[in-house]
C-alpha cells in the first residue's frame, strides 16, 4: 500500500480509500457477511481510510461498517458525513448536525470520527452552509467528536468557491477526476495546495461506466458517454487488462489527491482494486483510451441548486 498526507491534518491515508456506500445496498443487494469480509480483507492489505454516510442505505452502511471495524479502530482513519439523509432529504441545521454526529458514532461503534463532512453542499442555499452548517461542524470538532471537518459535493467549482470562504480541513470531490473527467485540476488541486487542504477524489469509475459491471438504471451520464463503456472494455481487454483496474490505476496516480475513494463490498472487487495500484499500463493503451474519450471529455451532469452549479 502507498500513503499520502491528507493536507494539514497530517493524517497518512492509503491512496486507495474504501467507499462504504455499496454496504448499504446502493448498487446491488449484498449480504452482511460478504460486506464485512471485504472490509477485513482491505484492512489486512493496508487500506486505512474508510468513508461512509448516513445517506448510504439509510444508515445501513454505517451500521455494517461499524460492525466490521469493531476492534480495529486504532488502525484506521474514519470519515462520515451529515446534512443529507435521503434522495430529497437535506437538513444542515445546527440541531440536526449535532444530533447526527451522535447517531453516526453510535452506529459506527466509536466515540470520535477522524473526519466529519457536510454531505453534498450544493443542494441548499449557500447562506445555510456558511451561517449554520460550517459553525455546527466546527462545534463538533471543538467537542472532540471529530478531529477534522470538511465539505463534499459534485459541482467542483462550487466546492472551491466555498473552500475559499470557510475554515475547513478537507474537501471530497466526486466524479471530477477519472478517465472521463479532469476538472478537479482547474481550481481544486491548486487551491488545496495553496491552503494545505486534504483533497479526496471519489467515483473514479464514474458509477460503473469505467468498469465491466452493468450500469444502474439511475445513471445520469449522457447516452453518448454511456455507449463508451463496451468500447473501453474491449480496448482494455485487447491489451490484457480490465477496464476498472486501468481506471483505478489512472486515478490513484494523481499526486495532488491524497486518496481515491471507490465503493466496494465484495472480496473479489477489493482484490482487483488492490492489484490496480501496482499495474504497469502500457502507454499505447492509455493513448488509445484518451483518443477514444476525447470527444466526450468532461460531460458531467449537474446536481443541486442551479445557482450553486458554477
Amino acid at each position: 500500500m502507498k500513503f499520502r498526507r491528507l493536507g494539514k491534518t497530517d493524517l497518512q491515508v492509503s491512496i486507495l480509500g474504501f467507499g462504504a456506500s455499496p454496504m448499504g445496498n446502493v448498487f446491488d443487494p449484498v449480504d452482511e457477511y460478504t460486506a464485512l469480509t471485504s472490509v477485513h480483507l482491505a484492512l489486512d492489505q493496508g487500506v486505512n481510510f474508510f468513508d461512509v454516510a448516513p445517506f448510504y442505505g439509510m444508515t445501513l452502511a454505517e451500521t455494517r461498517l461499524g460492525k466490521a471495524l469493531k476492534g480495529h479502530r486504532d488502525k484506521i482513519i474514519l470519515a462520515s458525513k451529515c446534512g443529507r439523509y435521503d434522495l430529497e432529504e437535506f437538513d444542515f441545521s445546527r440541531d440536526r448536525i449535532l444530533s447526527s454526529i451522535n447517531e453516526s458514532l453510535k452506529r459506527l461503534q466509536t466515540d470520535y470520527l477522524d473526519i466529519y463532512q457536510l454531505h453534498d453542499i450544493e443542494f441548499v442555499d449557500k447562506s445555510i452552509i456558511l451561517e449554520e452548517a460550517i459553525p455546527a461542524i466546527q462545534e463538533v470538532k471543538k467537542s472532540g467528536k471529530a478531529r477534522f471537518v470538511g465539505i463534499t459535493g459534485l459541482p467542483v467549482r462550487y466546492l472551491a468557491h466555498i473552500a475559499r470562504e470557510v475554515d475547513i480541513d478537507t474537501i471530497l470531490s466526486w466524479g471530477h477526476y477519472n478517465l472521463l473527467e479532469d476538472e478537479i485540476n482547474e481550481e481544486l488541486v491548486p487551491l488545496a495546495k495553496e491552503k494545505d487542504l486534504g483533497l479526496m477524489n471519489a467515483a473514479p469509475l464514474m458509477q460503473r461506466i469505467l468498469s465491466d459491471a452493468s450500469l444502474p438504471e439511475w445513471h445520469r451520464s449522457p447516452d453518448e458517454v454511456k455507449t463508451l463503456q463496451p468500447k473501453l472494455i474491449e480496448l482494455c481487454k485487447s491489451h490484457g487488462f480490465e477496464l476498472s483496474q486501468v481506471a483505478m490505476n489512472y486515478a490513484m496516480k494523481h499526486e495532488g489527491i491524497a486518496t481515491t475513494i471507490v465503493g466496494m463490498c465484495e472480496p473479489e472487487i477489493v482484490k482487483k482494486n488492490l492489484e490496480a495500484i501496482e499495474l504497469d499500463i502500457p502507454d499505447e493503451l492509455m493513448e488509445s483510451i484518451h483518443t477514444l474519450i476525447a470527444p466526450f471529455k468532461n460531460r458531467m451532469w449537474f446536481e443541486g441548486k442551479p445557482e450553486n452549479n458554477l
